[in-house]
């Protein structure tokens, strides 16, 4: 009854079979390995947070450019305050409100975002301090520039005047008349009375949508896996309802069919020829 199994059909069927499980549990392991590196990187990266916050600050410009081993890395800088701009649809503790962005001008001819704090509501500038003036020196977490529409960042248009969607030098450069670093400073107090923001994990080091990808990619191939074998099982089956058919002597119906088609064709009695064949 199994005899098919030794045909050259079964043959590669079995050879697909044993070729794609080991494929698959490899592939599937992979992207779960893919996904626990990222779970261990976000780990590391948080921890990282808390102990560089506890370092001396540094120059800012000895920390430049950002990179994922100089962000959330204490820095200090020293200027004037100068335009003030409200960053909307920001979450803190699961609150929504907005951040207080206050560009510092330096002696380097360029300014340093200064996140200053945080404040429930909506955006209102009539609700926000006004910043110190004179020449301050502010300390706080260095961050990269954000990029709109990713980490939460909102990538809307049409803002009113006087706010912005993403702290970035390329959005805050048409906002304002001179450079922008490349980089931005959130306080480790918040100024006048503001929620102070906290410093955030650098970009690749998170629980992002690709960390999730990786895990749906390590169920997908598992469960190919089981397909695979379903499906194996299925065809056997159906092998094997065949073969025992045939020893029985029953055949389908599409067989069935054409035998009584040619047991009425060899009954059917010869067309006898016309007279005027003759």
């Amino acid at each position: 009854m199994y005899r098919f199994l030794l045909t050259p059909r079964w043959w590669g069927i079995n050879l697909f079979l044993l070729l794609s499980i080991p494929f698959c549990v490899f592939m599937g392991s992979w992207q779960l390995g893919r996904f626990e590196d990222r779970v261990d990187s976000h780990r590391d990266a948080e921890a990282r947070i808390a102990t560089d916050k506890r370092e001396a600050a540094r120059p800012l410009d000895d920390l430049l450019p950002v990179t994922k081993a100089t962000s959330g890395k204490q820095a200090t800088a020293s200027g004037r305050y100068d335009t003030q701009l409200l960053v909307p649809d920001r979450t803190l503790d699961d609150e929504d409100g907005y951040y207080v962005l206050t560009l510092l001008r330096t002696d380097t001819g360029r300014a340093l975002p200064v996140v200053r704090g945080w404040l429930p509501g909506t955006p209102d500038p009539a609700e926000v301090p006004a910043a110190p003036t004179g020449e301050v020196t502010v300390t706080g977490a260095l961050q990269a520039s954000e990029t709109p529409g990713s980490n939460g960042v909102s990538a809307r248009g049409g803002l009113p005047e006087g706010q912005t969607s993403a702290i970035s030098s390329a959005s805050l450069v048409n906002l304002v008349e001179y450079d922008v670093y490349d980089a931005w400073v959130t306080l480790n107090q918040g100024d006048a009375g503001m929620r102070a923001v906290p410093a955030t994990a650098p970009g690749g080091t998170g629980l992002d949508l690709k960390a999730f990808q990786n895990l749906g990619y390590t169920a997908e191939w598992f469960a190919f896996v089981g397909f695979v074998i379903f499906m194996w099982f299925r065809l056997l089956r159906r092998e094997v309802e065949l073969a025992r058919d045939a020893e029985l002597g029953l055949a389908p119906d599409g067989d069935q069919d054409e035998d009584r088609n040619g047991d009425q064709d060899g009954k059917r009695e010869p067309e006898q020829s016309s007279p005027s064949a003759v």
